[in-house]
């Protein structure tokens, strides 16, 4: 990231270096302090500048509402509460949610992609979205995928393989989810067409949703996080690490709502919450993966 020094942010800027100091001091811009110096990531004042930008008719007017939408994840409702963001859910899995994005109905998107060819596919999902030209990816943790079976794992499966070979009854997810995503792609490396899977129907709208129908003993195995897993009591098959991301707009990264959620996820609260759920890895919380 880069950094300018007062002077080169000023002129950045085309303000007096006395009208940037007054913005530092009634904490209005994004700044830090280093050796006693100031310095303002040149990254945070192109999202600053762009958080104010007013629009002509015709193009996006109203601020979308305090709405976070896309995928459901547990330790992403925790810190829209421990936050105090005041930011409500709208969990209806990644397309759904960034669809939403694109429309002006959420401030937000919680996403996690899946392509066959990459192992990390949210920022390249992202930079291909039409009609979104100020999209930032934000990091909120990678997460552990896997198949969860009920406790005792009473049909021995260890590998994907299994599901097919063990005709079990497969909890799924609706399309656009990103779980659905990583089942379609198993389902392709293995030649098999999901309309041969014995699947569940109707599909789990959420991943606590599909622990249910497997914990209820409707379905046998189905794919969801190591926290789902846990929470409902289930044996849990690891699969992969998938990175967990939120879509903002620049417009309204600046936002007190998206700033306070923000906040936290770079505080040890959100390690320490984390850790007590378990299957979450949150070093990249907060990171800027995509901007453009």
């Amino acid at each position: 990231m880069e950094y300018l020094t007062t002077s080169e942010a000023a002129d950045y800027l085309r303000l007096k270096e006395r009208k940037l100091y007054e913005l530092v001091s009634e904490s209005a811009i994004p700044c830090t302090k280093v050796t006693g110096k100031w310095l303002f990531p040149r990254h945070e004042l192109d999202r600053w500048v762009m958080s104010g930008l007013a629009t002509p008719t015709g193009m996006r007017g109203r601020e979308a509402p305090p709405i976070v939408g896309g995928s459901q994840d547990a330790l992403l409702e925790w810190a829209l509460r421990e936050s105090g963001s005041g930011l409500a859910t709208l969990p209806e899995g990644t397309e759904a949610g960034v669809e939403r994005l694109l429309r002006g109905e959420v401030v937000a998107a919680g996403l996690h992609y899946h392509l066959a060819d990459t192992d990390d596919a949210n920022p390249l999902v992202v930079q291909r979205l039409a009609g979104l030209h100020d999209g930032v990816l934000v990091g909120f943790a990678r997460r552990e995928q896997g198949l969860l079976v009920a406790r005792g794992n009473p049909k021995d499966i260890a590998t994907f393989g299994d599901v097919l070979t063990s005709r079990a009854r497969v909890a799924v997810r609706q399309k656009g989810a990103g779980a659905q995503m990583l089942l379609d792609i198993l389902l392709g490396k293995a030649g098999v067409k999901e309309a041969d899977l014995n699947r569940l129907d109707p599909p789990c709208l959420t991943g606590p949703d599909l622990a249910a129908a497997i914990a209820s003993g409707r379905g046998d195995c189905g794919i969801a996080t190591r926290s789902a897993a846990r929470a409902a009591g289930l044996d849990f098959v690891p699969l992969l690490w998938e990175h967990f991301d939120l879509l903002i707009r620049q417009s309204d990264y600046f936002r007190a709502p998206l700033q306070a959620l923000l906040h936290l996820l770079r505080s040890a609260r959100m390690g320490g919450r984390a850790a007590d759920l378990t299957g979450y890895d949150v070093t990249p919380a907060g990171q800027i993966r995509f901007a453009p």
